[in-house]
C-alpha cells in the first residue's frame, strides 16, 4: 500500500489549498500589525485635532495677554464682542463648579476617540471626531495647567455673540464636530464606511444611473 501524505486538517486540505481557518488567522495577524492599527484615518484625526489645539492655544494666549476682563472689545456693535472670562464649567459655561468631573470626562473622551480612530473608514466621521478630539484636548489643557490649581483650572473663554454664553475655539470645534457626527448618523453614513437609510438609497440610485459608486 502506498504511503499517503500527511496533512494538517486545521490548515490545509488534501488538495494543497489552505483552509478558511488559515485565511482568518492571516487576516487577524495582518490587522494586528502596528502599521495597520495606525491607519490613514488615525493620522487624519490626529492632524486635524492638532490644528484645532494649536489655534485654540494661540487665541487663548493672545486673549489673556491683550483683553481686559472689564473692557470688552466690540467687533460688531455689542452683538459680537471679545470678552475675557474664566470658566470653571463645560462648553458655553455649562456645569460650572464641576471642573474635576469635566476633566475626567474629557480624558475618557480623548482616550476613546484615539483608541477607535483606526476603525474609521469614513472621512466625514474622521473630521467630526477630530474636531471633538481637538476641542476636548484644548479645554483639557486649561483644566490641567491653569489656575486656580492642577486638574481644576478654569478655561479661558473670550468670544461673545449676542445672548450666547462666552466661548472659545475649542468649544466651537466640539459643537461643530458633534453636529457633523449627528448629521452623518441621521443621513445613514456610518463610521465604518457602510451606509443605511437615506445614504444607502441615494448610493443605490446613483449606481443605477451611471454604474459608479461614491464614498462618504
Amino acid at each position: 500500500m502506498d504511503d499517503q501524505p500527511l496533512t494538517d486538517s486545521g490548515n490545509a486540505d488534501p488538495h494543497g489549498a489552505e483552509s478558511p481557518d488559515a485565511d482568518r488567522d492571516r487576516v487577524r495577524s495582518d490587522d494586528a500589525t502596528p502599521a495597520r492599527r495606525f491607519s490613514k484615518m488615525t493620522a487624519a484625526v490626529l492632524g486635524v485635532a492638532l490644528v484645532v489645539i494649536g489655534l485654540d492655544l494661540l487665541t487663548k494666549v493672545v486673549a489673556v495677554a491683550t483683553l481686559d476682563p472689564q473692557r470688552p472689545i466690540e467687533i460688531i456693535g455689542d452683538v459680537v464682542t471679545l470678552r475675557l472670562v474664566r470658566n470653571s464649567g463645560a462648553a458655553f459655561s455649562l456645569a460650572s463648579g464641576y471642573t474635576w468631573v469635566l476633566t475626567i470626562i474629557a480624558l475618557v473622551v480623548v482616550a476613546v476617540i484615539i483608541r477607535y480612530s483606526s476603525r474609521l473608514k469614513s472621512w466625514g466621521w474622521a473630521v467630526g471626531l477630530a474636531l471633538v478630539l481637538g476641542g476636548a484636548i484644548g479645554n483639557l489643557i486649561d483644566r490641567v495647567f491653569r489656575a486656580p490649581e492642577p486638574l481644576q483650572g478654569h478655561v479661558v473663554d473670550f468670544i461673545s455673540v449676542g445672548w450666547w454664553p462666552v466661548f472659545n475655539i475649542a468649544d466651537s470645534a466640539v459643537v461643530c464636530g458633534a453636529i457633523l457626527l449627528v448629521v452623518l448618523s441621521a443621513l445613514g453614513f456610518d463610521y465604518d464606511g457602510s451606509r443605511t437609510g437615506w445614504a444607502a438609497r441615494r448610493n443605490k440610485h446613483d449606481n443605477s444611473e451611471d454604474g459608479g459608486s461614491t464614498h462618504a
